[in-house]
């Protein structure tokens, strides 16, 4: 899928966040001078968006600064909209970066379930084998049969193996199987599958503990990168789902899945502002060329309903 398609795409899912935002900028913004109450308007508007507080007294405090007492229309506020919410989000648009001199990069994949995490794993799978890497995949939430299946249908189409066990086997042990084979194959990455039984908190973090210390034993290192998968249609419920996992496990990245079935998209922004943490890639529907590394910018213009052709001048 071409880069153009996949704006237009991720601007199709973010329809009903734009719609959420642009529908009360237009019927405030008609030739109207950034006053105090307009401000406020805005701000009232962004939190309801699922902006967050410090996201939206960010972006606020930016108007202020730079637009205070002028007049304004809605296309104008739009596009310093885009341009603010850009400025947040930048510093965390980073993709997934594997390491070559890791054979193999190990990903911990990490979630509550019904976030996508599974599908996740299949979708990079499929990217990794198109260009030209190899890839391992280990089942390692072996508590969901359906979760087993789901990955070894990726591991068909995408010609990766799937490492799996009987159903409520030691999830570590499994992981340090598949170390061990994908050392042997000389594997570029090794993509590990996790429960995500939050409703057991005690039980899933120590079952995440135990199976990082079991990797240890051979690869002090891993996992190389630990991936939280959050579902965009939870909202603010993505914040607790990061602070929880943050208690387990030292994440290192986030995958925003279900934009495109959301209209909470905002919700990417306010994690962007509250933790800082890499959004590697945003999903926005079920194809793996639906998932793509997260740009700032396309984002951005995507939730206030802008052109692509307007950010040409970024």
């Amino acid at each position: 899928m071409a880069l153009g398609s996949f704006f237009n795409r991720l601007k199709e899912g973010l329809t009903r966040s734009a719609a959420k935002i642009t529908e009360t900028i237009t019927a405030v913004f008609k030739k109207r001078r950034l006053d105090d109450e307009a401000l406020e308007e805005l701000e009232d508007l962004l939190i309801s968006a699922d902006l967050g507080v410090d996201a939206a007294a960010r972006v606020i405090a930016a108007f202020r600064r730079t637009r205070f007492g002028k007049e304004v229309t809605d296309e104008e506020i739009k596009q310093a909209l885009a341009e603010e919410i850009a400025e947040i989000l930048k510093p965390v648009a980073k993709p997934l970066e594997l390491d070559p001199a890791r054979k193999p990069h190990v990903v911990l994949v990490v979630g509550v379930n019904g976030t996508g995490k599974t599908t996740t794993i299949g979708k990079l799978a499929q990217q990794y084998h198109e260009e030209g890497k190899r890839a391992i995949l280990v089942a390692g939430d072996t508590f969901r049969a359906a979760a087993v299946e789901q990955l070894q249908i990726w591991g068909q189409r995408t010609g990766a193996p799937v490492i799996s066990a009987g159903r409520n086997a030691d999830s570590a042990g499994l992981a340090f199987d598949a170390l061990t084979q994908a050392k042997e194959q000389r594997a570029d990455v090794l993509l590990i599958d996790t429960a995500g039984r939050l409703h057991n908190k005690a039980a899933l973090m120590e079952e995440l503990a135990k199976m990082i210390r079991v990797l240890r034993k051979q690869d002090e290192s891993a996992p190389h990168s630990v991936l939280l998968v959050l579902d965009a249609t939870t909202g603010q419920n993505a914040v607790q789902q990061v602070k929880v996992f943050k208690e387990m496990v030292a994440v290192t990245g986030l995958v925003v899945t279900k934009l495109d079935g959301s209209a909470r998209g905002g919700i990417v922004v306010a994690l962007a502002e509250t933790f800082g943490l890499p959004v590697h890639a945003v999903g926005v529907g079920e194809k793996a060329s639906d998932l793509r590394p997260f740009d700032a910018f396309d984002f951005a213009r995507g939730l206030v309903g802008a052109d692509q052709a307007q950010s040409a001048g970024r």
